[in-house]
């Protein structure tokens, strides 16, 4: 909770005005047993209907006040909670965008969906709930206490025994139930992983008909977050009833003991009433204070696992050092190998690679055999396990994050379009891109005809880019990438969805691009790659040929079966 502090720091005066007037409605609330004790004393026993008047009025104005005094602490507390919450989402939410793609395969998608929802507002109450009552219910305790000695001594002991007691209870109940809570969030994560999955891939799950295993499996999965649940909330339904048996127990023991002192005459019938008015609001603070408890622990737990995520480190290079290219190469794979976690398979075995400026590589192999994985270390996603890889002459660590994508312009294998219009998706590779610059764009990617078939740039993008086929969204991301005009273009098997005759044209709009880029094609056919400088053959993440489309026909036996199976010579 600490790391997460600093988020106040804008918020001070909201922490100290809150408390504060919080403490100065307790302040009031401590006034009015003895207003009451002095009506019956006085007012009552005499029939001073004068004093009983003033009375009346002066409990009308600590009732006003003390509502506007905690009506002015809400306030305050609110804003600092919510001002907090919003800094740490806004921050949380940044960090995870920075994350590299190891980092997000390690935590999941729904684990950090879980930290920016559910966690975050349970800090938020915690931050609340903490401004305006961890200071009031002690004041109130407290002072019940040290009013009651003023009272009568004797029978203040009883407050002390009672605060002492409860104060046990509460830390019991309290102290056994935190590791309860952390495992009701780690079902909460489970489960919406479960939804998240179901959610993606509904479409697969109903054309498979699997929908009833799969509400079996998210029945099981909502009984344990439910059992969890019901452990935890057994703890701390226990909390209120258990103070409420003390506190009635510890009653009884007042007026018993008070009768006593009034039949003995050392203590009046107004002040007895007065003590009883102070135990019952010890009675209604500790169960406020018992309740604080539970949100505080789960804020903490929240705190802990959302401070986790805030200390991993960003996915960010070094600094370009000047002095020019140290290679002639544009891209260099120098033994490069790779393995998605510590002690796993390597997916990429001693990748030994170059390739200049301008030229054009095709990357092939089946299905596992690395293809993805050697363009995610090129674009910087992952660092590599053994050796080093050079892009434009200069150690890919050495290039800071910001440089690295304005070098490297990637169309990944899934087509990914954002709610929006046209314009805004295609601008995601140059924000300060001109309409004619993204039709020039459009026009290279083979896509004009798709934005004037869906009302120009200006065309509705619903989410995900449902409303447009598989080939159309492969040619826009295409031409978001082209917008960026990167020295390198990666397309990451983004020819699949298109025929043939797209995928000539669109090849030959490329080589007539300037500036000219050079460009990696990764594709499962031999049709989009045939026309490349090079072709690097993959085979379990191990190189099984390196050359031209001809000269592989001749010398890789992989590949030329790879090119009869696709009816190829």
């Amino acid at each position: 909770m600490r790391d997460l502090l600093r988020y106040l720091k804008d918020y001070k005066k909201e922490c100290v005005l809150a408390p504060f007037f919080k403490a100065l409605e307790a302040a009031f609330e401590l006034l009015v047993p003895l207003v009451i004790a002095r009506m019956i004393d006085v007012g009552i026993r005499e029939s001073d209907r004068v004093l009983l008047f003033k009375c009346t009025l002066f409990l009308l104005i600590l009732a006003l006040v003390g509502f506007l005094s905690s009506v002015t602490a809400q306030y305050f507390a609110a804003k600092a909670a919510v001002g907090f919450s919003t800094a740490v989402r806004r921050d949380l939410f940044s960090r995870m965008l920075h994350f590299p793609f190891s980092k997000i395969d390690e935590i999941g998608a729904s684990t950090m969906i879980t930290r920016l929802t559910g966690d975050v507002n349970q800090v938020q109450a915690g931050v609340n709930m903490a401004l305006r009552l961890f200071l009031r219910s002690p004041y109130i305790v407290i002072g019940a206490t040290i009013m009651s000695f003023l009272i009568d001594r004797k029978l203040a002991l009883i407050f002390v025994g009672l605060i002492l007691v409860l104060f046990t209870v509460v830390a019991l109940l309290s102290w056994s139930n935190l590791p309860l809570l952390a495992i009701v969030q780690e079902k909460m994560d489970t489960l919406t992983l479960a939804v998240r999955e179901n959610l993606s891939g509904t479409r697969v799950i109903r054309a498979f008909n699997r929908q009833e295993e799969q509400i079996e499996g998210f029945t099981e999965k909502n009984g344990q977050f439910c059992l969890a649940q019901r452990r935890s909330g057994w703890r701390s339904a226990l909390l209120n009833p258990v103070t409420y048996v003390v506190i009635n127990l510890f009653i009884v023991w007042l007026i018993r003991a008070g009768a006593l002192r009034v039949h003995d005459g050392a203590l009046s019938g107004g002040n007895l009433i007065a003590l009883y008015n102070y135990m019952s609001q010890i009675l209604i603070e500790l169960i406020k204070f018992a309740s604080l408890l539970i949100t505080v622990n789960r804020a903490l737990a929240s705190a802990k696992r959302i401070s986790g995520i805030l200390r991993v480190p960003d996915a960010g290079g070094g600094t370009i050092k000047d002095g020019g290219d140290q290679r002639s190469s544009m891209v260099e794979f120098e033994h490069v190998s790779f393995s998605y976690h510590a002690g796993a398979d390597e997916v990429l075995s001693d990748i030994d690679l170059s390739i200049k400026k301008g030229e054009w590589l095709g990357i092939i192999g089946g299905t596992g055999s690395g293809k993805t994985t050697l363009a995610h270390l090129l674009c910087g996603f992952y660092e590599p396990g053994k050796g080093s890889i050079y892009l434009n002459g200069l150690p890919l660590s050495t290039y800071e994050t910001q440089d690295l994508r304005e070098k490297i312009g990637i169309v990944m294998q899934k087509s990914v379009l954002f709610s929006g219009t046209i314009a805004d998706n295609l601008r995601w590779g140059n924000e300060h891109a001109s309409d004619e610059q993204l039709l020039e764009a459009a026009r290279a990617a083979c896509c004009e005809d798709v934005i004037e078939a869906h009302g120009g740039l200006s065309g509705e993008v619903l989410q995900g880019g449902s409303n447009y086929s598989g080939g159309q969204r492969q040619r826009l991301c295409i031409a978001r990438a082209l917008v960026q005009k990167p020295e390198l273009l990666i397309l990451d098997d983004s020819f699949s969805a298109l025929d043939y005759v797209t995928d000539r044209k669109l090849k030959e709009n490329l080589r007539k691009i300037t500036p000219k880029p050079t460009v990696i094609i990764i594709s499962q056919r031999t049709v989009s790659i045939s026309d490349c400088d090079h072709i690097l053959v993959l085979e379990d993440g191990v190189v099984a040929g390196f050359g031209t489309h001809k000269t592989l026909l001749k010398k890789c036996d992989i590949y030329a079966e790879i090119q009869a199976s696709q009816g190829g010579e």
